[in-house]
C-alpha cells in the first residue's frame, strides 16, 4: 500500500546543516488590529532606551531586512545614528522616549545621510507594542463616527415630528363609513408645550397700549348712534370697531 507523501520539515537548527535560516516575511502595512506583549521578557529585562529595540525586534512588526538588523549582526547598537546615516534602505529610529512607559519607534526609508521618508510609526506603551494608525485612517474613522451620530440625531428628530399614532373608532352615525382615523393626543407633550409657552410669555414684556385715534376721527359706533332709528336696532350685535391705523390708511406724515 502506497504511503502518503510526507511534507519536508526543516531541521531544528539549520545552522548545523550548513544553510542559514530563512528570514521571516516582512510585516504588512496595516497591522493596527494586533498588539504584541512578551511578559517573560519584561520580567527578565528592564524596558529602557537601550533595550527597547531588542524587545521591539521580537514583535511581528519588525522587518528583518532593515539596516538595524545588519548592525545587530555586526555587534553594533542597532540605533547608532553614525552608522545608520551611512546606509540606505529601511531602518527604524527611536523617535520619542518617555521612560519607562512610552517609546515611539518610526519606520523610515533612508535615501541619503539627510534624506529620509517616514513610512510607519509604532509605539511601546507599558510593555505592549502597537502600530499607530495613519492620519487618513484617523480622519476617516472620526468622520464616519460623526456622520453616524448626526444621522442618528436626524432619525430621532424625524420620529418626534411624525404623528404619534392612530386609533380606529366605530362610527355609528354613518352607514358607509365604519371606522374613522383618529389622531392620538399625548397629554404629556401638550403639557410640556403649554409650560414652555407660559414661561416664554412671562419673560416677554407686557403689550403696549393701542395708539390713540387721529384728530377729528369719529368712531363708527358714535356715528351710528347719532343716526337714530335709521341705523340698526340696538338689540342686534354690532361689528367690532375698525382700527384707524390699519384699515383707514396710514397716518398723515409731518412735512419738513
Amino acid at each position: 500500500m502506497a504511503t502518503p507523501p510526507v511534507a519536508s520539515v526543516p531541521p531544528a537548527n539549520p545552522g548545523l546543516e550548513g544553510g542559514p535560516p530563512a528570514p521571516p516575511a516582512p510585516p504588512g502595512t496595516d497591522m493596527t488590529g494586533i498588539c504584541f506583549r512578551d511578559q517573560l521578557w519584561l520580567n527578565t529585562y528592564p524596558l529602557d532606551r537601550n533595550l527597547v529595540f531588542d524587545y521591539f525586534a521580537l514583535s511581528p512588526f519588525y522587518d528583518w531586512t532593515c539596516n538595524n538588523e545588519q548592525l545587530r549582526m555586526r555587534s553594533i547598537h542597532p540605533l547608532d545614528l553614525s552608522h545608520l546615516s551611512k546606509m540606505a534602505g529601511i531602518e527604524y529610529m527611536l523617535y520619542e522616549v518617555m521612560e519607562p512607559h512610552l517609546f515611539v519607534i518610526r519606520k523610515q526609508k533612508r535615501d541619503g545621510p539627510e534624506k529620509v521618508t517616514p513610512m510607519l510609526t509604532y509605539y511601546v506603551l507599558d510593555g505592549s507594542i502597537y502600530q499607530a494608525p495613519q492620519l487618513c485612517n484617523v480622519f476617516a474613522a472620526r468622520v464616519g463616527r460623526a456622520l453616524y451620530y448626526i444621522s442618528k440625531a436626524f432619525t430621532t428628530a424625524a420620529s418626534k415630528l411624525e404623528k404619534i399614532g392612530y386609533v380606529d373608532a366605530e362610527n355609528d352615525s354613518a352607514a358607509l363609513e365604519s371606522k374613522v382615523a383618529k389622531e392620538t393626543i399625548d397629554f404629556k407633550e401638550v403639557k410640556r408645550v403649554d409650560h414652555i409657552l407660559a414661561s416664554l410669555q412671562r419673560k416677554l414684556p407686557p403689550a403696549p397700549p393701542p395708539p390713540p385715534f387721529p384728530e377729528g376721527y369719529v368712531p363708527p359706533h358714535t356715528a351710528d348712534a347719532e343716526k337714530g332709528p335709521e341705523g340698526p336696532q340696538s338689540g342686534e350685535p354690532q361689528a367690532p370697531s375698525v382700527d384707524p391705523i390699519i384699515d383707514q390708511g396710514p397716518a398723515k406724515r409731518m412735512k419738513i
